[in-house]
């Protein structure tokens, strides 16, 4: 497969996430009301919890003013464009659905901003008493789309032990 054609699949991943994200939102607010409702428990470590997040990651930067709304939505925007740069550059499957992935994420938390003024988060992971972060199906998107290229990273590229060895 040439990197030509990885465009392609970083584009299906992004896609794809995408409409996960939008989707599982929709469904949030429309078919399961979470907004009215606040909670709902499905699993002794597992809730749907709506959180409309007004800032960033942890809520970062909430309550800082109506020009963050525009800053965080430009420096996603520009992400997205450097991931778009990178796609292109792609050298296997694994980055560009990584890639794909977390364009898709960030793009699916734009949207939300722009149609609410704010990111829909509902998954409530926790252990007991201890809750991680509320988050939406972007977030996981990206965080495993970060993973995915940090572990990546660690694998050596064909020929660059062949390269290694030639400098000696």
């Amino acid at each position: 497969m040439t990197r030509d054609r990885y465009i392609g699949l970083g584009l299906i991943a992004a896609v794809l996430v995408l409409v996960a994200d939008q989707a599982s939102k929709w469904a949030v607010l429309a078919l399961l009301d979470l907004p009215r409702v606040g909670q709902i428990m499905l699993l002794p470590v597992l809730n749907l919890t709506m959180v409309w997040n007004h800032g960033v990651t942890f809520g970062l930067l909430t309550g800082v003013g109506l020009w963050a709304h525009g800053v965080l939505v430009a420096v996603a925007l520009a992400v997205v464009a450097g991931l778009g740069v990178w796609l292109r550059r792609a050298e296997n499957r694994v980055v560009a659905v990584a890639l794909g992935a977390i364009a898709g994420g960030a793009i699916g938390n734009v949207i939300d901003r722009l149609r609410f003024g704010a990111v829909i988060d509902f998954i409530d992971a926790h252990l007991g008493a201890w809750h991680w972060y509320v988050f939406n199906l972007a977030d996981a998107a990206i965080v495993c789309g970060v993973a995915a290229l940090v572990i990546d990273s660690q694998w050596p590229r064909r020929g660059a032990r062949a390269d290694a060895g030639a400098g000696r």
